[in-house]
């Protein structure tokens, strides 16, 4: 009997330092969150400025399986056994932590109560007020190329669901541009032997097109009409483009490049006349909008800005070299093109706030990392105020002036936000707060 005791007692010992190891774990680990959410909140970056995850407290267990599945760092942390947002601006909401929950705790989301967004009036089969208008990919809300690609695909689907027996015009579907939503689409209406075209203000790729060669821009597999499963990790932009390329030549597929659309009118149901700034009219059935939500890039507005060396983007950064580089802007863009240009050129950066709140983990170590080193020059809470032949004037927030030697600018400040086509098509746009886009 007294040995069966001892037995329970060393057993009970045991389990109740388990417990107790377990328990003083987990409030370590939650002080060190929360000292992150601290940290966040500080530097501005625990509001999110798009698509993010919402974590239902009431539902959620605390298993950790949406912090493990993110890949990127600190978005998501556990604080005393609930999953709470960290570093909220930097998610790219591509939605790992959402499909990981074992409990459905998790929804995805855009705006906030304080913050809203402008988002065009979408149905559930992402067609708009308009009758045969379609919007799909990042424009909705709906960022990254796996998720873009999934709805141009559906978007294109349910679009030739309902398009009537009569026909209107030759032109089944007109697909507004050549992004990842756009090629899936375009994919799918050969699929389905529909008559279509697709248009591009500038080239095969669309946003994607203007990132550096070796950015990593895919880390999921995604299903691709005509091609089945793309199964690909850690895909460059020029892998991905590659890919695109030879898919479309090989189902004989031409994107019409340079060709901005200005304006939709609607002539009569299902019959709609597109309208491009080279004076083109094109008449379709129905309609495809998968341009972004970047539209065309966000200038400065400042003299000297029309430059030859002024640009937007930067594609080739291996060509740059021994320049004096001015790179503005506060984004992974602009993080990742001073990066890209440090080795080999005297790179600045310019940045209105005082902190990157809106950059990857990786890219801010790295960032301060170069930095530290000399690598970039730092120039934080600073404006752009004119451009010259071969330097650039910036005030910074005590109003002083920094004369700047200078042979190249990269301007990396966003895009402006399609809103005013939208409206002038005849299209819903609504300020949301916090709308849930995907919910189990």
């Amino acid at each position: 009997m007294v040995y069966e005791y001892l037995i329970y007692g060393f057993t009970f010992l045991v389990s109740a330092g388990i417990v107790v190891y377990y328990y003083r774990s987990g409030a370590k680990k939650s002080k060190l969150v929360a000292a992150k959410v601290e940290q966040a909140q500080e530097e501005g970056r625990y509001q999110p400025v798009s698509l993010y995850p919402y974590i239902d407290p009431s539902r959620c267990i605390g298993s950790g399986a949406c912090v493990r599945a993110c890949p990127e760092e600190d978005i998501i942390g556990l604080i005393d056994g609930k999953g709470t947002l960290i570093n909220a601006s930097s998610c790219i909401g591509h939605g790992a932590c959402f499909h990981s929950c074992p409990v459905d705790a998790i929804s995805l989301r855009i705006g906030t109560e304080e913050r809203g967004v402008d988002l065009p009036h979408i149905k559930p089969d992402y067609e708009t007020n308009i009758s045969g208008i379609y919007i799909a990919g990042e424009l909705g809300g709906m960022g990254l190329i796996k998720n873009s690609a999934e709805q141009g695909v559906q978007a294109c689907a349910n679009l030739a669901d309902s398009l009537p027996e009569q026909k209107s015009c030759d032109l089944d579907i007109a697909i507004i541009g050549a992004g990842p939503a756009g090629i899936a689409a375009a994919l799918k209406a050969k699929e389905l032997g529909l008559s279509f075209e697709v248009l591009e203000q500038e080239s095969l790729g669309g946003t994607v097109a203007t990132f550096p060669r070796d950015k990593v821009v895919m880390t999921q597999a995604m299903e691709l009409p005509l091609y089945g499963k793309l199964k690909l990790s850690n895909t460059s932009k020029s892998e991905l483009m590659g890919i695109w390329t030879e898919l479309l030549e090989s189902h004989q597929i031409s994107i019409s490049e340079h060709c901005k659309v200005e304006g939709i009118e609607e002539l009569a149901p299902y019959h709609f006349r597109l309208k491009t700034a080279a004076g083109r009219q094109i008449e379709s059935r129905s309609v495809i909008i998968a341009i972004g939500r970047r539209g065309s890039p966000r200038k400065l507005g400042v003299p000297g800005e029309e430059r030859e060396k002024v640009a937007y983007r930067l594609l080739e950064p291996e060509h740059i070299q021994n320049q004096k580089v001015l790179v503005v802007g506060g984004g992974d863009s602009a993080v990742e093109s001073a990066l890209l240009l440090m080795e080999h050129n005297e790179v600045s950066l310019s940045y209105r706030k005082e902190h990157f709140a809106r950059i990857k983990k990786g890219n801010q170590v790295n960032l301060e990392k170069a930095f530290a080193e000399g690598k970039i020059r730092p120039l934080l809470a600073t404006n752009v105020q004119a451009i010259e032949e071969d330097r650039v004037l910036i005030k910074d927030a005590q109003g002083e002036e920094i004369d700047l030697p200078n042979n190249r600018v990269y301007i990396f400040a966003g895009g402006e936000l399609p809103i005013p086509f939208l409206k002038d098509s005849g299209i819903n746009v609504e300020k949301t707060f916090g709308k849930t886009l995907r919910k189990h």
